[in-house]
Order: structure tokens, then sequence, then C-alpha cells
């Protein structure tokens, strides 16, 4: 058995998951009252419960193959996350301007696709996992043909044919899908003929590949 596919989630189901992402942080406070905080993961891990996506038998059905298809928790898989899942805003439409993803220095060829959040202490997020066909690339300000790079869509690595000049800027627009697991071994379903009479939870959780 294979330990992730690369293939997708139901989207229509997904568009109806709660979660997002989850840091781990500890907390010391002294007896003064004052606090010591230490930041336990340099990243955040996103979870959802999947379960409130699911609205009638056609979704229980598609779910539960979907479950089967990855043997519960064994298999990872991809995941569109509907509130962050492009390079600018969820509203918005890509561009090759949206996220500084390297800079030349005259050799270099291969750029990480990264999502940047924040602007007085911003987080550099690696997107492993783009969507295809989405990937837009310009580099110093000029939007690159297609035919001039190309993308791992496994890893989110950009190769371009040349590479850029020392200090030019490589910038990078795209949407992505986020590799994750079934965090749970079981389903619990139940519909009475006509409609599911319960929602269920359904985990899943991002994984560090």
């Amino acid at each position: 058995m294979k330990e992730f596919l690369e293939i997708v989630f139901p989207t229509k189901i997904g568009f109806g998951a709660t979660g997002g992402p989850k840091r781990r942080t500890q907390v010391v406070t002294a007896g003064s009252g004052r606090e010591e905080r230490n930041q336990q993961w340099a990243n955040s891990r996103r979870s959802w419960n999947v379960g409130t996506g699911v609205r009638d038998i056609e979704e229980a059905e598609e779910i539960s193959a979907f479950f089967e298809e990855v043997r519960g928790r064994l298999s990872g898989f991809l995941f569109y996350d509907p509130l962050d899942c492009k390079s600018c805003a969820v509203v918005g439409q890509p561009s090759a301007h949206d996220q500084l993803i390297g800079t030349g220095n005259g050799t270099a060829r291969q750029f990480q696709l990264i999502k940047s959040y924040g602007t007085v202490q911003p987080y550099d997020r690696t997107i492993t996992k783009p969507k295809s066909d989405t990937v837009l690339i310009a580099v110093d300000g000029v939007t690159q043909d297609p035919s001039a790079y190309a993308v791992n869509h496994a890893s989110g690595l950009v190769t371009l044919d040349d590479a850029p000049a020392d200090g030019v800027s490589v910038k990078a627009g795209f949407e992505f899908y986020i590799p994750v697991r079934f965090d749970t071994d079981e389903l619990s379903l139940s519909w009475d003929g006509h409609a599911l009479i319960s929602v269920p939870i359904i985990p899943i959780v991002e994984l560090a590949l």
C-alpha cells in the first residue's frame, strides 16, 4: 500500500468542512505573573472536520468509498481547503506577482513555491502540492511563458529554463492542495431512508511531507 496517493478528496464535500491552522506554544507563568512563551512547532498544522460537508446519502456514499480507497488513516491524499487554496485572497484570481519565492544569483534555476502570511513578522509556508496548470511565474517583473519553466506537482519545486541574474526577483501565483490523511479508522454514518439523520465527525489532519 502507498503512503500517499495523488488523489483529491471530494471537493464539494470539502467546501463544507470546518477547521484551520493549529500551533503549539509552551507558556510558562512565573510567580510574578510574567509569562515566557516558547514556540514548539516551527510550522502550523491544519486539521478539519469534513463530516460537516456531508449533506445527503450520495455524499455519504462518496466519502465512504474514498475512505475505503485510502484505507482510513493509512494513505495520505490531497485536500482543497476552501478558505486557503490560492497564492492570493481566496476570492481573488492568482497572478504571477503574488508571492516572492526567491531571488536570482546567476546560477540557481530551482525555486520552491511558498506562501507568505503577514508583514511585520511574516510566516513563509512551503507549498508542496500546487494544482496542475495553475502555476504562474514572473522573473524581474515579467510574466514568463509556461514553456520557460517546469513545475513538479509532487514537491512544489519550479525549475526555470534559464537562471535569473543576480538580485532578480522570482515571483509566483498558484492554486494548491494540502497533503492530509484521515485521523480516524472508523466512519459512523446514519440514514433513515430519506435523509442523513446524524452529522458525523470525520477528522482529517495535515501531513508534513
